[in-house]
């Protein structure tokens, strides 16, 4: 017998989540001057350091992925704060343009060393 398809409230709730902070984070990319696909392209980087480093936290509890997982909440976390109107997103000043302009490197260097780091049951 097949299994109908029921909206789980929990499941909405995170969807509506992750869009609204995925907008935030796009938000901040193109006001810190990440324009066109860039600034699409990195709430999607966020976003899924965040995820990449939670399933491995589900598997193993290394201090590398727990690192990584503090770095990615609190780049989604600060874009998420940054954009409640506390911050003049038509003057971004220039160590937030840094920051945002650097995540992709960091990103890269986070993922490549979870990718590459063996996995030990916890």
């Amino acid at each position: 017998m097949p299994r109908s398809f029921r909206p789980d409230a929990v499941l909405v709730q995170a969807v509506i989540a992750g869009a609204l902070s995925f907008a935030h984070l796009h938000d901040l990319a193109a006001a810190a001057g990440q324009t066109g696909w860039k600034a699409w392209a990195y709430p999607v980087s966020v976003d899924l350091l965040l995820v990449a480093v939670w399933r491995r936290l589900r598997t193993e509890r290394s201090k590398l992925a727990w690192f990584w997982f503090l770095v990615a909440l609190i780049a989604s976390l600060g874009a998420n704060i940054a954009t409640a109107g506390l911050l003049d997103l038509k003057h971004v000043p220039a160590w937030l343009r840094i920051l945002v302009a650097g995540w992709p490197a960091l990103a890269f260097l986070g993922g490549t060393l979870l990718a590459h780091q063996p996995t030990t049951p916890a």
